[in-house]
């Protein structure tokens, strides 16, 4: 039963090798010049100007959200399309019923003005 395995664990000990030794291979032989500008803070092309722990606008987090829940809605559609011919009326009808779901609350949340960006 464990021989099964054999091939399994020899790979991910050669994968973890490897890894490991390119790490170990890059700090040893890689140009080390620090200097005050590569150890500067450095975001989208300048100096950063605020704090890091800054407060994000909630409706950041909102937008990422929606954006979770609609490439969710891809992984749930792109299988159903693959065995749409099996499921027939039912399956037709059950998808229309989410994709109802989610345009009612996506409509939702722009009446909201949740996407509104100022």
């Amino acid at each position: 039963m464990l021989a099964q395995y054999l091939p399994i664990l020899l790979f991910l000990a050669v994968t973890a090798g490897i890894g490991v030794a390119l790490i170990v291979v890059g700090n040893l032989l890689g140009p080390k010049h620090p200097t005050a500008e590569k150890l500067s803070p450095y975001e989208c092309g300048f100096p950063a100007f605020e704090d890091a722990r800054m407060r994000f606008d909630v409706r950041y987090y909102l937008v990422a959200i929606l954006f979770i829940v609609f490439d969710l809605e891809i992984a749930f559609v792109f299988p159903w399309a693959v065995v749409f011919r099996e499921l027939g009326l039912f399956g037709l009808v059950e998808m229309g019923v989410f994709l109802s779901l989610l345009v009612i609350g996506f409509v939702y949340v722009w009446k909201k003005g949740a996407l509104e960006w100022e």
